[in-house]
């Protein structure tokens, strides 16, 4: 899953607040009910229910129909192209000290 500029935009906002970054913590333990999400919480149902479509605008999680419920699902996917694309920079931040670590290192052996 590639992941553009918007999506990365609309991922990372939804994740900048708290009762959202739990919600997805307690999503990736298995699927939930807008009442099971909003337990831990002392807010109003139609606050979870905002928090809850603004993951699902994000693109991090869905919601199916079984019978009555109304099951939010953590979309997997949604998450490792986040880490891939924080995994790019991480990786190139190494690379670059490590480079860095080794002039370092040429530098003082040569001043011994």
């Amino acid at each position: 899953m590639t992941i553009d500029d918007d999506q990365l935009d609309r991922s990372f906002a939804a994740l900048a607040d708290p009762v959202r970054r739990a919600m997805i913590a307690r999503l990736s333990r298995g699927p939930a009910t807008v009442n099971e999400l909003a337990e831990p919480f002392p807010i109003t149902k139609q606050a979870v229910s905002r928090h809850i479509q603004v993951l699902e605008t994000a693109g991090l999680i869905t919601r199916t129909r079984d019978g009555q419920r109304r099951p939010c699902h953590l979309v997997p996917a949604a998450l490792e192209a986040l880490t891939s694309w924080i995994d790019e920079y991480r990786l190139e931040t190494e690379r670059r000290f490590r480079r860095m670590d080794a002039l370092l290192t040429s530098v003082k052996e040569q001043e011994q």
